[in-house]
């Protein structure tokens, strides 16, 4: 009997503040000399003391509420002791028992995953370790970054679906603003823990998979480790509850250390800190504050006409919808979904080739919504839209290039019938196939007029007028 998966994920994402949780440290330090971004409560030095940042309490209260949480009235800072090089102060300031943000969910492809809780805390330096040097190195730069961690209940099955929960969970910070959630820069990482049983048995021993700072590795880590606990149960061994990294190299999970329990931490409450009161008129303030989450923009879409599965994918990238909501704001407004393929399809491949993003051309949304105003209206063919984007890329009004180069398209039927006789005077084999009963034969006719018109004629008027010179 196969095994089924019982999978949480801690989350932690970098809040985006323009100074640390506990001090008036700039906090973008991105890109920096090591250790350039410090001062005496972060480095820990004696009588320093930490000041909260309300701008942090803010954003985390907006995460809470995206993610349908209840915001706690009270909350309040403690101590969790550890010793580590990253770690100066030889503590963690965070939430213990009192996280600002608890009981919310999630629903992730019509399956609904409970978050447990979410709370604020400091992050820690940067350890590195040179290949083959003895010694390491240590970056204090993102030390006392605001932090919020939030942690799910164990509802997720499999890895595909936390990676889905993944991609919504920066869907939503991103739309809020409060965090950039890039994995890449360290600014969204993930723990893991996972355990495995056979259907109708208890639940087995969990293991932690620490620091997965991309989605891919999450998904494959979960693959990973999986399989190794289904082996080492059928093998007749036992799970211990371990801490383990992963070998990104190896594709491989290996052991940290055996996990601490909450008695290790020594948590209590800190004494330089006093509790947060949060009113309700303060919750509701930050509540009117908040943009549109992404499950709203998609339904927005959906009601547009646009595709499902082309208003998942606006719903989730902040600046590609930005750029559709203006576009589609235009007057008169394009088609919905015909905008969409455009954005998603034409414009995204050529930023693909160019390796741009959006920021860097000079395409404006008006400008996009008027080229498929263009194809709409019949003025211009697909073809000469395709051979177009290029300029309006580069911040052309493709109106005006239609009118400066004559691309209007071609509506005379002498024109195109001149065309075609040209075509059918040229290939008398396919000719006399068509008329044989092989109408798939038709196709080799209809690219030669279509060139011939210099892709400016109506395809369905070239068609139509193909099939009544063919007798068909």
């Amino acid at each position: 009997m196969a095994y089924q998966a019982v999978i949480g994920l801690e989350v932690h994402l970098q809040l985006r503040t323009r100074t640390k949780i506990f001090s008036a440290c700039p906090a973008d330090y991105h890109g920096a000399e090591p250790n350039t971004f410090t001062d005496p409560f972060t480095l820990g030095l004696p009588g320093a003391l930490p000041t909260l940042n309300r701008g942090a309490v803010e954003l985390a209260m907006m995460f809470g509420l995206g993610l349908s949480c209840d915001v706690s009235g009270f909350t309040q800072f403690h101590r969790k002791n550890y010793f580590y090089p990253d770690a100066p102060k030889n503590f963690q300031l965070s939430q213990y028992d009192r996280p600002i943000a608890r009981d919310g969910h999630l629903d992730v492809d019509g399956e609904r995953i409970r978050i447990k809780r979410a709370h604020l805390e400091d992050d820690a330096g940067k350890l590195m370790h040179p290949t083959y040097a003895p010694y390491s190195l240590l970056d204090l730069n993102r030390a006392g970054s605001a932090l919020i961690e939030m942690v799910t209940e164990a509802d997720i099955v499999s890895a595909e679906q936390a990676r889905a929960f993944l991609e919504s969970v920066q869907a939503i910070a991103q739309a809020l603003g409060v965090s950039d959630a890039t994995p890449e820069e360290g600014k969204m990482r993930c723990d893991v823990n996972i355990s495995v049983h056979k259907p109708g048995e208890p639940w087995g021993t969990k293991v932690e998979v620490k620091n997965l700072n991309s989605f891919r590795s999450v998904a494959r880590a979960i693959e990973y480790e999986t399989a190794r606990q289904a082996r080492v149960l059928d093998g007749g061994g036992r799970i211990t509850q371990d801490t383990l990294g992963w070998d990104e190299g190896g594709q491989k999970t290996f052991l940290m250390r055996t996990k601490e329990g909450e008695a290790d931490y020594r948590y209590f409450p800190e004494p330089d800190l006093p509790p947060l009161d949060i009113t309700p008129e303060w919750i509701e303030q930050v509540r009117a504050r908040m943009p549109e989450l992404p499950a709203q923009k998609r339904g927005r879409y959906l009601a547009a006409g646009v595709r499902a599965a082309d208003a998942g994918v606006l719903s989730h990238d902040v600046a590609l919808s930005r750029f559709y909501d203006e576009a589609l704001g235009s007057s008169p407004a394009p088609d919905a979904q015909k905008l969409a393929n455009w954005l998603l399809t034409n414009v995204t491949g050529a930023l693909a080739a160019q390796e741009q993003t959006l920021a860097q051309t000079s395409l404006k949304p008006a400008h996009l919504a008027s080229l498929v105003r263009l194809i709409d209206a019949d003025t211009i063919g697909g073809r000469v839209a395709k051979d177009l984007l290029g300029d309006v890329m580069e911040g052309h009004d493709p109106e005006t290039l239609v009118q400066e180069r004559g691309l209007g398209v071609v509506t005379d039927t002498a024109a195109i019938d001149a065309a075609i006789d040209a075509a059918m005077a040229a290939d008398p084999t396919t000719v006399e196939k068509v008329r044989g009963g092989n109408a798939k034969a038709l196709n080799a006719l209809f690219g030669p007029v279509m060139k011939a018109t210099g892709g400016q004629a109506r395809p369905d008027v070239v068609r139509a007028r193909l099939q009544a010179k063919l007798g068909l």
